[in-house]
């Protein structure tokens, strides 16, 4: 590649990069969220294999089957103590109940059975709710309004409540834990899943907040909370999935334990999590685990629990280790597509693409981290977009460049032509009927010997571009420049029927062009110089003569052209002499006066030659 290639190369990159990063560190997700989170989704989505619902968690469901066993929601508090109490009598691990209790009971009995099964259980754990702002003012800690407790006539410890708040991302989807929401005054207050799953682990793996270092571990081990204090977990269950233990948590309705139709044995040392499991009750959020089915909230819950007891959780590479990536991906693409172009960058841009996701992957599953996916995957997109739009206006550019230079031999309206029919002059001619001209300058010898070298060169140029600009003012194509002299041939390499006439007014105009010409020679040397002109058609063999692989020629060759030449070699100063093949196909246009007869060199008989004086 060219110096001035690599130029474009290192600016387009340089744009294309000051865009991805202005795009990725824009907002929470970046300005393409709604692309990077679907994409990241997919790509870090487990098999059915590899989410395997933990046994030991089960839901109780609050469904259509038990609002019509027990009544309209919400129920008597005393129906929730006597579940727990079954519960717990089944020797249950630990109770959520995912149901909010703000406000006192009507009836303070109500309230006095479920105060009484709290004191009496310790592992039944209580919703705190905080309410958020529709808007959140930045993206540090989540700001929020009040926080709503259950009703002091409840009587629940504090250590005893957790929150169930779930914060969605920008396009509405359940990804993250928040592992704890702080009180105004500090404190911690843990997540829901965080309490149950605590209940369950050992004393040196439990998930706790250290308030000197100002971080979450589980064990020893930090848990790596973004400034919101979330964290990305795994979703192990597809929304609404029952019974199958592949797919999703066993679940029970609500009322079929109350009943004791399902002995609470069955329950024994597991995580049982109570909540709503009907949209009429609205507690369901999308996840990406499906893109137009929602998860219950108790669902969201018992996955998140699992997370924990698997200490699954994901980093996210920070924006400074995206911006790494971003440059790294625009050097290595700028580079490949700068390098390579056609099939060879189309190749390196499918290669690139798959390498690139197939590092996402890896660090997704070996490392668990996540990886920017979608801005990297933009950049390498933009760049293959911008090679191949170089590529093109680079083809536009040399085209342009082979047109100037044909330019210089072929009238600009033939070049045109040339191009928009599409047509190749064939490797070795072809045979066409045209029209040749043959100028020499009279008296050229005789200029030389009295004029300075310099001074030859500026007269044998004015003199050559009278005879230039003649040709191609007719359509006619410059042949080549043969020392003093011109050959020009007219209906080629594009055909036109009138070639002939088109011939003999170049003549008459470099003719009438050098007047100028030979008046100012006169004034200052005392003689003057002036064009023999010899024309002749008829069939002659043009294209590419030469050799192939060094240079080629394209040129006319035949009977037709040596003509031409003999008459330009017995025309006198200022004289246009024409053949009989030419005559018979002007003769109409011009004053033409016949010469006779004369024998040219290659010519047995002689040849009937006629002087074009003037159009009539």
């Amino acid at each position: 590649m060219n110096k001035r290639n690599w130029k474009t190369t290192v600016v387009a990159a340089l744009v294309v990069f000051l865009f991805a990063v202005l795009t990725y560190t824009t907002g929470t997700g970046g300005t393409f969220h709604y692309i990077e989170n679907p994409l990241r989704d997919a790509l870090g989505a487990k098999n059915v294999w590899q989410r395997e619902p933990d046994t030991s968690i089960k839901i109780l469901k609050i469904d259509s089957k038990s609002l019509d066993a027990i009544g309209q929601f919400p129920w008597d508090r005393s129906v929730y103590a006597a579940v727990i109490e079954k519960l717990e009598q089944g020797k249950v691990k630990a109770i959520g109940l995912d149901v909010t209790f703000p406000e006192p009971s009507k009836d303070p009995k109500q309230d006095q059975a479920l105060a009484e099964v709290m004191r009496k259980y310790g592992n039944v754990v209580l919703p705190v709710n905080f309410n958020f702002p529709a808007k959140q003012q930045s993206s540090g800690l989540l700001e929020y309004d009040r926080i709503e407790v259950p009703s002091p006539a409840i009587q629940a410890p504090k250590r005893q409540l957790a929150h169930i708040n779930v914060f969605p991302d920008n396009d509405d989807r359940v990804r993250r834990l928040i592992v704890g929401l702080p009180e105004k005054s500090g404190e911690m207050i843990e997540a829901f899943s965080v309490k149950l799953a605590n209940y369950a682990l050992g004393d040196t793996e439990k998930v706790r907040w250290d308030a000197e270092q100002r971080k979450w571990y589980r064990g020893s081990s930090p848990i790596p909370v973004n400034s919101r204090n979330q964290v990305i977990t795994q979703f192990y269950s597809e929304p609404r999935q029952e019974k199958d233990l592949s797919t999703g948590y066993d679940s029970f309705s609500f009322s079929d334990v109350l009943s004791g139709k399902i002995d609470a044995n069955m329950f024994e040392n597991d995580i049982v999590l109570i909540g709503p499991y009907t949209t009429a009750l609205q507690d369901e959020y999308m996840t990406p685990m499906s893109r137009a089915i929602k998860m219950f909230g108790v669902e969201i819950h018992a996955n998140m629990v699992q997370s924990i007891l698997d200490n699954r959780f994901w980093n996210e590479a920070g924006k400074p280790a995206g911006i790494a990536i971003l440059a790294l991906v625009v050097l290595l693409a700028a580079f490949l597509f700068g390098t390579f172009r056609g099939r060879a960058a189309l190749f390196w841009f499918i290669g690139l693409s798959v390498l690139y996701i197939g590092a996402f992957i890896v660090a997704n599953e070996a490392l668990r981290i996540y990886l920017p996916i979608f801005y990297p995957l933009l950049t390498i997109i933009l760049m293959y977009v911008w090679s191949i739009v170089d590529h093109y206006l680079a083809e536009r550019r040399e085209r342009g460049r082979v047109t100037g230079i044909f330019g210089r031999f072929v009238p600009k309206a033939v070049v045109d032509q040339m191009l928009a029919s599409g047509n190749e002059v064939k490797l070795g001619g072809e045979r066409m009927d045209i029209s040749l001209i043959f100028v020499d300058i009279r008296g050229f010898t005789t200029l030389s010997e009295k004029l300075e070298p310099e001074q030859v060169i500026q007269f044998l140029n004015e003199y050559l571009d009278v005879c230039t600009k003649a040709v191609f003012k007719y359509n006619g194509t410059l042949d080549k420049f043969i020392g003093d002299g011109v050959m020009a041939m007219f209906g080629a390499p594009v055909k036109y029927d009138n070639h002939a006439e088109m011939a003999v007014r170049a003549a008459l105009e470099m003719k009438k062009q050098t007047a100028s010409l030979e008046e100012r020679l006169m004034q200052k040397l005392g003689f003057t110089v002036r064009f023999g002109i010899g024309i002749n058609c008829g069939p002659a063999i043009v294209g590419n003569i030469g050799s192939e692989e060094l240079r080629l020629d394209y040129t006319a060759i035949g009977d037709t052209v040596n003509l031409a030449a003999r008459l330009e070699s017995n025309a006198k100063p200022g004289q246009i002499l024409i053949s009989d093949a030419l005559y018979e196909r002007v003769k109409e246009l011009f004053e033409i006066e016949s010469m006779g007869e004369i024998k040219v060199k290659g010519k047995e008989l002689p040849v009937n030659i006629y002087q074009v004086l003037a159009e009539k």
